[in-house]
């Protein structure tokens, strides 16, 4: 099996391990965050109503313009993480169930998680 194959398989099985045990509610979302190699997504979710809240993503152009460089990196997590934060207090929330999608919790992940954290969401 090839190996990327093999990585993106572990993954997703690690996925189903983690979304059995968070869900997200209107009160508090879950907050799911998606990397590739280029861009990073993060969106606030209502698993009971099957909704998402608010979304923020490196290919948004109120988002690349904020961002130098490239869309993919660690500034732009930076950038999501904050905007993300915003546009979750302007909906009314300010407490999240972080969703790591399976990824390790590193890298761009964390510093998105961090930079939710610095804008007031609390995780």
């Amino acid at each position: 099996m090839d190996q990327n194959k093999k990585k993106q398989k572990r993954r997703l099985r690690r996925k189903l391990h983690i979304r059995g045990r968070v869900t997200g509610s209107a009160e508090k979302p879950r907050l799911t965050v998606f990397r590739s190699n280029k861009h990073i997504y993060g969106q606030l979710v209502d698993d009971q109503r099957g909704v998402t809240i608010a979304s923020a993503s490196s290919v948004a152009k109120d988002v690349r313009s904020k961002i130098e460089g490239s869309s993919g990196g660690r500034k732009a997590a930076e950038i999501v993480g904050g905007v993300l934060a915003e546009r979750a207090k302007a909906a009314g929330i300010s407490q999240v169930v972080f969703d790591r999608n399976g990824y390790k919790f590193h890298g761009r992940i964390k510093v998105l998680a961090e930079a939710a954290r610095k804008a007031g969401l609390k995780l």
